[in-house]
């Protein structure tokens, strides 16, 4: 990995959400310092941010849930330099999957009839509804900006439960009402690593590389710019639309794909995409933690093939053969 090792690293405080779970895993597999500065933040736009204003080396965001899908503050942060170039770029390096379960924390006494406000993170709330329409019907939600900060909340005695890791209600002193509460089990949140436009991961052959990309107003744009990954067999694993804010009906597309730039069917495919695209921003290629999807087709048989239809290569292949005798 080319990244100049970290000393301060950004991610979704306080401490205990989910996201400094992840960052502690990256950790643990020597992808990020052991002796790095973990600085919590209140918003995945600001660790990003960091990184762009030189403040952090990197930043550990929450990208998609199997559950409710993408993380969208993430992606607007990530699609700015689209739009402000002199923000900077960034490079996403690392991703893991981190299963999802909740524990339903109160402060030491709380009895479930007690309690009368209920918070969490609003991704949170999307894997917890059930729960709590069966277990605390009519307790009103109130969101918090992570996980962690909700526990925190409870611990103030600003609201009187939350679904938050288990983790975080011991950091805070609470008890759990309830524990391994997930509408859905198996769960998982994907969590990325970003460093700024310098970082790279090498090609391992079981890769994703991300672009974010805005499309000229004409019919079947969409379909033509999808038409440059077809016809070189290059597999999209994940495309999201999110708007611009420039006006409704305008969209900047989010797009993964199944390969490394390094890959010669994903470096032609994304130069064909740059010329069906008004703006295309490259994200980073980077290993997949578990690997989905089919990798790009190797080209070095078509290539050996044409180099063969090449002026001079027929005498040159007659002279080689020559000399072999």
């Amino acid at each position: 990995m080319h990244v100049e090792p970290a000393t301060t690293v950004a991610y979704l405080g306080p401490r205990g959400t989910f996201t400094e779970q992840a960052l502690q895993e990256f950790v643990a597999a020597g992808q990020v310092p052991a002796d790095a500065r973990l600085v919590p933040v209140d918003s995945p736009g600001a660790a990003l941010q960091a990184v762009r204003r030189g403040e952090a080396q990197l930043a550990c965001v929450a990208l998609e849930n199997s559950v409710d899908g993408p993380v969208s503050q993430t992606f607007d942060a990530l699609a700015q330099a689209m739009w402000e170039p002199e923000a900077g770029g960034l490079r996403i390096i690392r991703e893991r999957d981190v299963p999802v379960e909740f524990s339903i924390v109160v402060r030491p006494g709380t009895r479930r009839e007690d309690v009368r406000t209920f918070v969490t993170h609003p991704v949170a709330m999307a894997q917890v509804r059930s729960w709590l329409s069966a277990e605390l019907p009519g307790v009103p939600f109130v969101a918090a900006t992570s996980n962690g900060a909700a526990a925190a909340a409870v611990a103030a005695g600003e609201v009187d439960a939350a679904a938050a890791p288990a983790r975080a209600g011991e950091i805070h002193g609470l008890e759990p009402l309830a524990t391994g509460v997930a509408d859905v089990k198996g769960a998982n949140t994907r969590f990325v690593l970003v460093g700024n436009a310098q970082a790279s991961s090498e090609r391992t052959g079981q890769d994703r590389t991300a672009i974010v990309f805005t499309l000229p107003n004409r019919p079947a744009a969409l379909w033509t710019a999808l038409s440059e990954l077809a016809v070189r067999s290059v597999d999209m694993s994940r495309i999201e639309s999110r708007p611009t804010r420039t006006g409704m009906g305008a969209y900047v597309f989010h797009m993964e794909l199944i390969g490394h730039i390094e890959d010669e069917a994903v470096a032609e495919a994304l130069a064909g995409l740059h010329r069906r695209t008004e703006r295309l921003t490259f994200l980073g290629s980077w290993p997949q933690e578990t690997p989905v999807g089919n990798p790009p087709p190797p080209y070095s048989d078509s290539r050996g093939w044409v180099r063969g239809l090449m002026p001079g290569s027929f005498e040159d292949a007659n002279n080689h053969a020559r000399e072999q005798r």
